[in-house]
C-alpha cells in the first residue's frame, strides 16, 4: 500500500490541501472552490466542453487504460443544458486517474496538479497564478528540508567512517604493509557494512546500476544513511572487542534490519498523528 502525505498551502487566504502519493501531487478542488464567487460545484466546471477536452488529452498522455469510447460519448453530450457530469461518473466511465472523489481521512475532490492548475484558471487567472506560486514554494521547502537532512546524515556517516577506519587500522591491519594492502582491508570492511545494510558489495551495486554516478551511499535514503552511521560506530566497537568478520556481519545485519524497521514505524506514526507537512 502506497504512503500518502498531506500538506497545506494558503492561496489568497484559503487553506488548500495537497496530497502526495507515489511522487504525484493532488490538490483539493473542494478547498479551491471556496475562492469561487457564487454557488458553484466541481460539476459545473465539468459541464464545460473545453474542460472535458483538456481532461481527455491529459488522460491520453498519462493513462494507458483510459476509455476513449466512453469519453467520446461524454463529449457528444457535454454542454447540453440537460447533461450533468460528476467526478465520480467521469472516473467510473472513462477509468480516469487525474481526478478523484473520496470520503474518509483525505475526503473530498482532488485533481492532479496539472488539472488543478487548469481548475484554478476557471476560478480566476489571479487565483491560478497564486496557486502555482504557493505550490512551487511548498515543493522548494520540502526539497530543502530533505536535502538538509540527507546532508546531515551524510556528514554524520563521514565522521563515524573515521572512527571505523581508525579501529580497522589499530586492530585489523598488521604492521609494515603497503598502502595497497591496507586499502584492501579498508574496502573489505566497507563492503561488510554495504552487505549488512544494502545486501550488495560496492562492485555488485555498480554492476546493477551502471548508469548511476557515484556509489550506493550517494544514492542512499536519509534512513539508510542514519543506520549506516550507527553501524560504522558499532562495527568499530565490535572490532575492538575482537569479533570475527563473520560474527560482525551477522550482528550488523540484524541491527540494520531492526533499525530500518524502527525508522519506518516512526515515520508511519508521525503520518498517523498528522505531524507531516
Amino acid at each position: 500500500m502506497s504512503k500518502t502525505t498531506k500538506a497545506t498551502i494558503e492561496v489568497q487566504g484559503i487553506p488548500i490541501a495537497v496530497l502526495t502519493e507515489r511522487n504525484e501531487d493532488f490538490i483539493s478542488l473542494t478547498d479551491m472552490l471556496k475562492a469561487k464567487d457564487g454557488d458553484f460545484f466541481v460539476s459545473d466546471w465539468l459541464r464545460n466542453r473545453n474542460t472535458v477536452e483538456f481532461l481527455s488529452i491529459w488522460e491520453s498522455v498519462y493513462n494507458p487504460d483510459f476509455n476513449y469510447g466512453e469519453c467520446a460519448t461524454i463529449k457528444s453530450q457535454v454542454g447540453l443544458n440537460s447533461y450533468k457530469l460528476s467526478v465520480k461518473d467521469w472516473v467510473e466511465k472513462t477509468n480516469a486517474i487525474g481526478l478523484r472523489a473520496s470520503a474518509g481521512r483525505y475526503g473530498g475532490t482532488y485533481a492532479h496538479k496539472d488539472i488543478a492548475f487548469e481548475f484554478g484558471m476557471w476560478i480566476s487567472p489571479a487565483f491560478k497564478i497564486y496557486l502555482i506560486k504557493e505550490f512551487q514554494r511548498l515543493k522548494e521547502d520540502e526539497s530543502q528540508r530533505l536535502s538538509l537532512a540527507w546532508n546531515l546524515n551524510r556528514e554524520l556517516s563521514k565522521i563515524n567512517y573515521r572512527i571505523h577506519t581508525d579501529a580497522i587500522k589499530e586492530h585489523l591491519i598488521p604492521p609494515q604493509v603497503t598502502s595497497a594492502q591496507a586499502a584492501i582491508t579498508y574496502a573489505n570492511e566497507a563492503d561488510l557494512l554495504n552487505v549488512a545494510l544494502f545486501g550488495l558489495t560496492a562492485k555488485e551495486w555498480r554492476m546493477v546500476n551502471p548508469a548511476l554516478d557515484g556509489n550506493m551511499r550517494d544514492h542512499a535514503t536519509i534512513e539508510q544513511l542514519l543506520v549506516l552511521a550507527n553501524m560504522e560506530s558499532l562495527n568499530a566497537e565490535f572490532i575492538h572487542m575482537g569479533l570475527s568478520q563473520g560474527e560482525r556481519l551477522k550482528k550488523l545485519n540484524a541491527i540494520a534490519i531492526r533499525q530500518m524497521r524502527t525508522l519506518s514505524a516512526n515515520a508511519k506514526r508521525l503520518l498517523r498523528d498528522g505531524k507531516e507537512t
